[in-house]
């Protein structure tokens, strides 16, 4: 597959001008390395998953950095993270020379609490996430958006067999003593089962014979390696009871796709999961627009007890919201727009812009609007304009 430009890499190339070092996470197999080795071609290259580098790193750590010449990518700085307070000592003897240290991760929240311990102004902290549709068009439902499915996608089966071995392994292990790596494997066949579901961690933990907590850990642990996102609530004084739980979704359409057993674009279309994995992959790009833009993360959902509920509300400056209903039907309906209607009348004036986003239609006429106010774009043009409002920041 040709080299296809990431959405980062100016807020990348931007941060090398102004910070010393550049930590950079997200899922493995994201491209993480490839995006960084393409921005600083004359960086040297090493990788810290290699028992012998990790072997030198552990007997002399001073003796194996003096050995470099910055600029030096890291790569899985996770697997050596006691690196980190011997690579801040170099940048204190020389704080002015920037983009020298240029770090890959694959586990964010221990990484985090090594970064605010030892690099801590030092380092500009920015994430990867698989491709989105505002990067390229081969993204899709049943294949995702990680580089290696979109380059050879008649071996997506076997790619995602192998990723989640590794996952399993290497991430799994290290961050947790789970022991039965078999029952966690069943549990996040169980979680993609339960994707674009509000949060409810007793079901979860019902049909594997773990306790709560256990799976409250577990949870944690797929959510910092990059493999789901939870969207919380919004909550806002209404005067009626709202649902307080996160929804879950599995982070990669393809992967969901993968743990539901699904492995044609027709069994897709005929899958009772098809409505959850469209939302699913809105909320996706929703999130990749803004970690691309070197934003942080915000997005919510709205659900109250009498039945009121919008897939996602986006925050926008000034206190305003872009309330977002997902549909996976290629026809769109007045009907639909409902549910945006009332909980804008309950916004007042917050609620700028509302939105029906569907799938594709191949040969339908593009729709516009369904009501009056309300815009309706399938998911290409729907990526577009998430472009256009990160550019717009």
């Amino acid at each position: 597959m040709q080299f296809i430009q990431r959405q980062v890499a100016s807020v990348l190339q931007d941060a090398s001008r102004h910070f010393p070092a550049i930590v950079l996470t997200g899922p493995r197999r994201a491209g993480k390395t490839t995006l960084f080795r393409s921005l600083f071609p004359k960086a040297r290259y090493i990788l810290l998953e290699d028992p012998d580098i990790q072997g030198r790193v552990r007997s002399d750590p001073r003796a194996f950095l003096e050995e470099l010449r910055p600029p030096v990518i890291f790569d899985e700085i996770q697997n050596t993270p006691e690196l980190l307070g011997y690579v801040r000592t170099i940048i204190d003897l020389a704080p002015r020379r920037m983009g020298q240290w240029l770090f890959t991760g694959s586990q964010e929240a221990p990484l985090m609490r090594g970064i605010s311990e030892s690099m801590a102004g030092r380092a500009a902290i920015l994430q990867l996430m698989p491709f989105s549709l505002q990067e390229t068009n081969k993204v899709n439902l049943l294949h995702g958006g990680f580089p290696e499915v979109l380059a050879r996608p008649r071996g997506r089966a076997l790619w995602f067999a192998s990723y989640l071995q590794t996952y399993l392994e290497r991430d799994v292990r290290s961050i947790a003593n789970v022991r039965d790596l078999a029952t966690f494997r069943r549990f996040l066949a169980l979680v993609a089962s339960r994707h674009g579901q509000v949060l409810n961690r007793t079901d979860l933990a019902a049909p594997l014979g773990v306790s709560t907590p256990t799976v409250s850990e577990w949870l944690h642990i797929l959510e910092i390696t990059g493999q789901i996102h939870l969207v919380p609530p919004y909550f806002e004084n209404f005067g009626k009871r709202l649902i307080k739980s996160p929804k879950v979704y599995i982070g990669d359409s393809g992967l969901a796709c993968y743990l539901l057993g699904l492995t044609s674009q027709a069994e897709v279309e005929r899958s009772p999961f098809l409505g959850a994995l469209f939302e699913g992959m809105v909320a996706s790009e929703i999130l990749k627009g803004q970690i691309n833009g070197g934003g942080r993360k915000e997005l919510y959902y709205f659900r109250d007890q009498q039945g009121l509920e919008i897939d996602f509300l986006i925050p926008r400056p000034g206190t305003k919201l872009w309330l977002v209903e997902a549909k996976a039907a290629k026809t769109v309906r007045p009907a639909m727009a409902a549910p945006l209607f009332n909980l804008q009348r309950a916004l007042s004036k917050r609620a700028t812009r509302l939105l029906v986003v569907h799938r594709h239609s191949h040969t339908g006429l593009p729709t516009a609007a369904i009501a009056k106010g309300v815009e309706a774009l399938d998911l290409e043009q729907f990526a577009g304009e998430l472009s256009k409002m990160r550019n717009l920041k």
